[in-house]
C-alpha cells in the first residue's frame, strides 16, 4: 500500500502531466472522418453507467451497424449489443470503435439520451483518434479464429492479450481505454486480485484520473481470435510497487505503474457481438481508412486556441508529417 498512488500530484509525478497538444485532437462532434470510420466499424467496446455502477459490453455486426444520427449523435441498434438491457437513459457512455487491420481506434465519449425499443442514442461530447500501440502490442489483428478457451478465470486472463477498460469520473463522464500486451503481460489474477500494466500511450491518462476520484471500473478481457470474453467489475487502485511492475516487464522494460482490481465477480461468457463482427481473420475494409488524415482533420476542427495550437495546426498540415510522427512513436516508444 505504501507504493499506491493516492492523488493527481502523485500520478503526474509518475507518468507526467498531460501535454497541452493532446487536447488539440479532440472534437465535440462526428465529423466526416468519424462518420467514414463508423461506416467501416464492425466492433465496438462500450463502457456505460453511473459513478459506482459501471458496466462494459460489446457491440458488433456488419460494418456501419452503428451510425451517426446527427452532427453529434450516435445510434446503436440494441440487437447489436451484448447487454442492451443494462444501458439506461442518462448513463455516461464511452466507446472504442475498431476497424479490422487498422491499428488506431476511434474513441467516442458522451451520454445516453434515449433508449427506444430498437436502439440507444448517445449525445457525443468527445471524438478523437487513439494511437495503435495497444493493438500492435497484442497482435490483435494477426490472430486466427480459435476455439481453444480456458474456463478457469486465472488461465483465461493469463492467455488474454487485450483489455478494454471502462472508467468514470465522479461527474459520470465515461471513458473507454484499450490496453494490449503479449499473453501473460496484459492482465493476471493473483490471490484473487487482477493486475494490469500501464504502458506508453496517448498520455491523456483519463482512466487513471477517474480511478483516483471514483475507483469502480469494469474490464473486458479478450484472447484475440476467440469469441468468449472475461468481464470483471470492482474497485481499483494504482500502484508503483516494484515487484508488480517487474512481473509485467516486456523487452526488459517495466511499466510505470500497475492497476490492481479487486473484482466483485469475473464472468467468462460468449459474445454474440464478437461472433457477428467476424473480425478474425482480419480483412481490410472495402473503403480505405487513413487514421493520420482523420487525426489531422480533428486537429483542424479542434476548438483549442492559442499560439501553441496554431503552430501545431500548421505543422500537422504538412503532407505526410502526421503519419511519420505516428510511425516513429510506434517504433521507438512502444514500451
Amino acid at each position: 500500500m505504501g507504493d499506491d498512488i493516492a492523488d493527481i500530484a502523485a500520478l503526474e509525478t509518475c507518468i507526467g502531466k498531460t501535454p497541452g497538444p493532446m487536447h488539440l485532437k479532440v472534437i465535440d462532434h462526428l465529423d466526416a472522418g468519424a462518420v467514414h470510420w463508423l461506416a467501416a466499424t464492425p466492433l465496438i467496446f462500450i463502457g456505460f453507467g453511473t459513478p459506482g455502477n459501471i458496466g462494459v459490453t460489446l457491440g458488433g455486426g456488419p460494418p456501419g451497424f452503428a451510425e451517426a444520427a446527427g452532427p453529434a449523435r450516435l445510434r446503436i441498434p440494441k440487437r447489436s449489443i451484448d447487454s442492451p438491457e443494462a444501458i439506461a437513459r442518462g448513463d455516461g457512455f464511452g466507446a472504442l470503435c475498431l476497424i479490422p487491420t487498422v491499428g488506431e481506434s476511434l474513441r467516442l465519449n458522451g451520454r445516453v439520451v434515449a433508449v427506444a425499443d430498437d436502439a440507444i442514442t448517445i449525445d457525443i461530447a468527445e471524438c478523437y483518434i487513439h494511437c495503435a500501440k495497444a493493438l500492435i502490442r497484442s497482435d490483435f489483428w494477426k490472430a486466427d479464429p480459435s476455439a481453444e478457451i480456458a474456463s478457469d478465470p486465472a488461465e483465461f486472463l493469463a492467455a488474454s492479450r487485450f483489455i478494454a477498460l471502462a472508467s468514470m469520473d465522479a461527474g459520470g463522464h465515461a471513458d473507454m481505454s484499450p490496453k494490449g500486451d503479449p499473453a501473460g503481460a496484459t492482465i493476471r489474477l493473483e490471490n484473487g486480485v487482477a493486475h494490469f500494466a500501464e504502458r506508453p500511450g496517448n498520455r491523456r491518462a483519463d482512466s487513471f484520473r477517474n480511478i483516483l476520484t471514483q475507483p469502480q471500473i469494469a474490464v473486458a478481457a479478450l484472447i484475440p481470435g476467440c469469441t468468449r470474453i472475461a468481464l470483471l467489475h470492482g474497485a481499483a487502485r494504482l500502484t508503483q510497487d516494484p515487484k508488480l511492475r517487474g512481473i509485467f516487464a516486456v523487452r526488459d522494460k517495466s511499466p510505470q505503474l500497475v492497476t490492481c482490481l479487486d473484482p466483485q465477480r469475473i464472468d467468462i461468457i460468449d459474445s454474440p457481438a464478437l461472433q457477428r463482427a467476424g473480425v478474425w481473420p482480419a480483412r481490410a475494409p472495402e473503403s480505405a481508412i487513413d487514421p493520420a488524415a482523420v487525426l489531422v482533420g480533428h486537429v483542424k476542427l479542434s476548438k483549442e486556441r492559442g499560439l501553441q495550437a496554431s503552430l501545431l495546426r500548421a505543422a500537422t498540415s504538412l503532407p505526410g508529417l502526421m503519419q511519420k510522427g505516428l510511425d516513429r512513436d510506434y517504433k521507438t516508444n512502444l514500451y
